[in-house]
């Protein structure tokens, strides 16, 4: 498993110096209520193609979601600004929030949504096992790289993430 080399005392600096616009978002007001708007508007968008069952549905918005979240949260590393002289260049979204710093609210919300969406999904999937198994293994995938023991672990291409979860 790929390790990130510790960061520089020059990124460090920059990180502290310059705020960091990238992550802000996660604490603003109204930013939580985003993922359950997005979530609802899946569920909506997939029940109205004629041909999926209710079961199909809930694990399609769940599969969706987490992955969504997996690409926005843990695959894209750095920012699109360049004012911040490259300082989060080495870092994905979920390490940029909140300095680093494990069990935030901010973080604890964020590692809660794709749990209960997991729990959801499972209860109206009528807890079949074909579909359980497909929520269960998009839910890991999205709940493991926000643990702290798998934190600033490379996860840069297919072949590296399958061999981290």
């Amino acid at each position: 498993m790929y390790q990130e080399p510790p960061e520089s005392l020059e990124q460090q600096s920059d990180q502290a110096v310059l705020p960091n616009l990238n992550a802000q978002w996660v604490n603003a007001k109204g930013a939580w209520m985003i993922h359950i708007i997005i979530i609802c508007l899946l569920k909506i968008v997939y029940d109205i193609i004629p041909s999926i069952t209710q079961e199909t549905s809930w694990t399609l918005v769940n599969a969706t979601y987490m992955a969504g979240s997996y690409l926005m949260f843990h695959y894209v590393r750095g920012i699109p600004f360049e004012f911040n002289a490259g300082a989060y260049d080495n870092l994905n979204m979920w390490e940029q929030i909140d300095n680093e710093d494990q069990y935030t609210p901010a973080k604890k919300f964020l590692l809660a949504v794709p749990i209960c969406l997991f729990l959801i999904s499972t209860h109206y999937t009528h807890y079949d096992l074909a579909y359980f198994t497909i929520n269960f293994l998009a839910t890991l995938a999205v709940v493991i790289p926000k643990l702290p023991a798998v934190s600033s672990v490379c996860r840069s291409s297919l072949s590296s993430m399958l061999t981290c979860l």
